[in-house]
């Protein structure tokens, strides 16, 4: 783990603290998915396509989570939500275009802290499920 003097709660922010691709970031996004905390494990380059990411999970709707709701799922604040070592299981899924960078960026449960992971290692601790989260 890493603690870093620069925030990271963007990815943009991540990348630059670290010296490494946006893409390289794998950013924590809580979504509710038909009401469910669900956790979106998405490129820093990507932005999630709700309807893209419903067709593929089997969901109806889909909308971004508040920062209360992020914070009860999680434990952790947005910006800071690590893909793991939270209070009680939560579905997640991780998106393809990760693997396509050798060393990942995860947020460590806090703005300033973070870990690096290889995308199998993270696929595997977190138990994600492969989704598509932009169109080409």
């Amino acid at each position: 783990m890493r603690t870093l003097a620069d925030s990271t709660r963007t990815a943009a922010e991540a990348a630059a603290a670290l010296g490494c691709d946006v893409g390289a970031i794998a950013s924590s996004l809580v979504f509710l998915a038909d009401g469910v905390p669900t956790l979106v494990l998405t490129s820093g380059s990507h932005r999630v396509d709700t309807e893209l990411l419903a067709s593929q999970i089997g969901a109806t709707e889909i909308a971004r989570a508040s920062a209360e709701q992020v914070r009860e799922a999680t434990g952790q604040p947005i910006g800071g939500v690590a893909p793991l070592g939270h209070p009680a299981p939560v579905p997640t899924y991780i998106d393809v275009e990760l693997k396509n960078h050798g060393e990942l960026w995860a947020a460590a449960g806090t703005p300033h802290s973070v870990f690096d992971i290889s995308y199998d290692d993270l696929k595997r601790v977190t138990g994600a499920t492969e989704v598509v989260v932009e169109a080409a």
